[in-house]
């Protein structure tokens, strides 16, 4: 569905399910260069099982309009937006990288707002390599290639995630391409990757954190590796891990495990 969010046409999806405001609602956010449809098995799970489900296309995304978020501050105050606009007023947060620490600043800065926080894939500082950084801005193709081999620890995924010999790869390169393209104006790699190098308020907002937080990483993780996330999690009040066999792209690798995680940890 569409919702008008500071003035432009956002898309979430919602599962093939209509928002029901007696429900509990669950606000799923992509990382970089990614939309979503990274969360597929997930949302529908939860779409079909008593949950409202908005898997946002985050701002200058694919289908939605707007310029997109420069920083994680400001993508947090989209995504508190983007809950006004839906006459939200509790809401579960999944995030993954990126969006994790999307996710994370909004349970700091609006904990009334915050239910449950699931961070997916984090890490803090989720720093960017220089020359990574400077290949997003200027070899943006070269740059989706070289992130695809450290976002995936295997060729296909299990039955359940896209089908049977499901090519991993070539499935990720080729969703990076379409969304770096959605956007002819602006970089959206080197604005996403650059957002992520720059946050700095990590510590400070878990440290504001009041709600039950869930962390869900990738044993083989090399763009954002486990032990990144020990921060984080020490500073967790109320915190959960849980390590699933995969590499970063843990949705599509390690889809029920994650599910199930998922599941044990958004009770209405």
């Amino acid at each position: 569905m569409y919702l008008e969010v500071n003035g432009h046409q956002t898309y979430c999806y919602t599962g093939g399910k209509r928002f029901d405001a007696s429900q509990p609602t669950a606000v799923f956010i992509h990382g970089v260069l990614n939309d979503h449809s990274v969360w597929i098995l997930q949302t529908r799970y939860f779409a079909h099982h008593g949950w409202n489900v908005l898997a946002v296309d985050l701002p200058g995304h694919c289908k939605s309009a707007g310029d997109p978020a420069p920083s994680v501050e400001s993508a947090a105050r989209f995504v508190l937006a983007l809950l006004d606009a839906a006459g939200v007023e509790k809401a579960a947060l999944v995030g993954h990288s990126f969006g994790s620490l999307v996710a994370l600043e909004v349970a700091a800065s609006a904990p009334e707002r915050v239910s449950h926080l699931v961070m997916v894939g984090t890490a803090y500082p989720m720093k960017v390599s220089p020359a990574l950084l400077a290949m997003s801005r200027d070899e943006p193709m070269k740059a989706i290639d070289l992130v695809n081999v450290f976002s995936h620890s295997m060729l296909a995924p299990p039955p359940s995630s896209l089908g049977p010999g499901t090519w991993l790869y070539g499935g990720s390169k080729a969703l990076m391409r379409r969304v770096l393209r959605s956007n002819p104006t602006i970089n959206l790699f080197h604005t996403g990757f650059k957002a992520c190098d720059d946050y700095a308020g990590g510590d400070a907002a878990m440290a504001r954190v009041q709600c039950e937080t869930l962390f869900i990483l990738g044993r083989n993780d090399q763009m954002t590796l486990p032990k990144a996330a020990r921060g984080l999690i020490s500073r967790a009040t109320r915190g959960e891990v849980v390590e699933v066999e995969a590499g970063h792209q843990l949705m599509l690798e390690a889809p029920d495990a994650v599910l199930a995680a998922l599941k044990e940890c958004l009770r209405p």
